[in-house]
């Protein structure tokens, strides 16, 4: 129970903080439903949601980053003298 608390209020911390979020409500209600989900995982499973998520933020800030061909400057001619 206080498992299920300390996540609510969590995850509606973090749900206020993030742009374009679900907000209080929404994120306290992930946060209380994680919770339970960690609970029935085990140590085992943690480590996989830990380490899954871990490998899709770096996959999705790299491919939020801009290549270097588009950051690039183009090449002044030359011209003859």
């Amino acid at each position: 129970m206080i498992g299920k608390i300390v996540g609510a209020m969590a995850g509606a911390k973090m749900a206020n903080s993030v742009r374009g979020g679900l907000g209080g409500p929404g994120g306290a209600l992930l946060g209380a439903g994680a919770a339970s989900v960690a609970k029935r995982l085990g140590p085992v499973g943690l480590i996989a949601a830990l380490a899954g998520g871990y490998f899709l933020k770096r996959h999705y800030d790299q491919a939020q980053s801009p290549s270097p061909k588009t950051t690039a400057k183009p090449k002044a001619k030359r011209t003859a003298a």
